[in-house]
């Protein structure tokens, strides 16, 4: 008989290393999410009754059921916490939860967050298993991270690699950006899933993949744990974050600028404008001072600034190192929380009932963009029905731009027969028409 070929359990009198052990506790805390969204069909024959009839239209339905498939973390065994991200269960109408024991909930939306990304649902269930939570600015680049999560439906998976950069950003998706970048295979159906240490503690909730094909090519992004635990305390506390707001307008440093300044190099953000009663203006800040640091940290460009701000709560005290006419100076401002102007749609136009329209924050101005927010819209309201959605960016109606609320009120008065939205979203430039 010949004995077959087999791993030996180990060698030298050593086991063999295995993440198996570390896995048993992980992997019941990754739970499988999907959701069901209701999206109105927009088609013209819908919409006259004599066509509906003459084409037999009158019982198909109006409403289509979009489904997909994410991935989720439980935080608190306790409370049935989940945190995942935005873009997987925001604007669902109903959210399913499995667990790695084949058990279904109904997910409940605790609050959301598009700025990181980040969501908290909640399950009434028993039995959980919560993963500890890490602090992930201690993870290094070379060290070893494990991925846990549902790709592509296919059941629960576990992929491993090394932190391969940190502190990413400027990659699209999300307003606040500090990602890890691992190797660890990510692949649709990971996002909202857990990335590990080999403790088997929570580190990143797993995002988004860098990938000219859509399949992995071994750059993937986690949201780390020190951003989104944050952004979950909030939405816990009161359903949505209450950003810290500095009240500065600020680009990067060109050469030009580091020329004309007397500046050794281009690091850092030169202040282009200081909004009157902000908290920049009670700290002393002045146009043409560059922030060289914040809180201790060198500062880079003006996207990292951004950054740092509008992940921070308000009320936070930061610590500005400020160069201004060649001297180094420590400038302490305590960020409140940014008041940005709202309006009620429905009192401009009955067609945009059920919307609110914002101001862009500072932060979202400083990304080059220019319009105004939708901010919140109801999904009965004709305007969603219409395909507007919150978070929708308008910069114009028909064909005259908007980069204010006046401006709004100013064309929307007008009452157009055909109400026309240019909307810019991550996609590009398109319309909504509102009939």
């Amino acid at each position: 008989m010949h004995a077959h070929a087999s791993i030996p359990p180990s060698v030298d009198g050593q086991p063999l290393p295995s993440l198996a052990p570390m896995l048993q506790k992980v992997t019941p805390a990754v739970v499988n999410i999907s959701t069901k969204t209701r999206v109105r069909v927009n088609n013209p024959f819908f919409n006259d009754p004599v066509l509906r009839q003459f084409f037999g239209l009158n019982g198909v339905p109006r409403d289509r059921v979009e489904q997909s498939l994410g991935s989720g973390v439980i935080v608190d065994a306790a409370k049935g916490y989940i945190l995942t991200n935005n873009h997987v269960v925001g604007g669902a109408d109903d959210i399913t939860v499995t667990l790695q024991d084949g058990r279904d909930f109904k997910g409940t939306l605790v609050g959301t967050d598009p700025a990181t990304d980040v969501a908290v649902v909640k399950i009434n269930a028993t039995g959980l298993q919560a993963l500890p939570i890490a602090d992930s600015s201690q993870l290094r680049v070379g060290d070893f991270v494990v991925a846990v999560g549902d790709p592509f439906g296919l059941g629960q998976t576990v992929t491993s690699g090394i932190v391969s950069a940190l502190q990413r950003s400027g990659l699209g998706g999300s307003s606040f950006q500090n990602f890890i970048q691992t190797d660890a295979s990510i692949n649709p159906g990971n996002s909202g899933g857990a990335l590990v240490n080999l403790r088997g503690e929570l580190v990143g909730i797993n995002t988004m993949i860098l990938s000219p094909s859509g399949g992995n090519v071994g750059i993937g992004f986690a949201i780390p744990t020190k951003i989104a635990g944050e952004v979950m305390e909030q939405l816990i506390a009161h359903g949505k974050v209450s950003r810290g707001n500095l009240g500065a307008q600020t680009q990067d440093v060109t050469p030009n600028i580091a020329k004309l300044l007397g500046l050794k190099d281009s690091n850092g953000a030169v202040v282009t404008r200081v909004m009157p009663g902000s908290a920049a203006d009670r700290a002393g800040l002045q146009v043409g001072d560059v922030i060289k640091s914040i809180n201790g940290a060198p500062l880079e460009n003006a996207d990292q600034l951004n950054n740092t701000e509008g992940l921070l709560p308000a009320d936070s005290t930061v610590t500005l190192g400020v160069l201004r006419n060649g001297a180094t100076r420590q400038v302490t401002a305590k960020l409140t929380q940014e008041k940005v102007a709202t309006l009620d749609g429905g009192k401009l136009d009955p067609r945009l009932a059920g919307v609110t329209f914002s101001e862009l924050t500072d932060q979202q101005a400083s990304e080059a963009t220019s319009g105004i927010i939708a901010t919140s819209v109801n999904p009965d309201s004709r305007a969603a029905q219409a395909g507007l959605s919150s978070g929708d960016v308008i910069v114009g109606i028909g064909n005259r731009r908007i980069t204010s609320l006046r401006d709004l009120q100013g064309l929307a008065a007008a009452r157009p027969r055909q109400l026309v939205l240019l909307v810019a979203t991550d996609e590009g430039l398109n319309y909504v028409v509102i009939q």
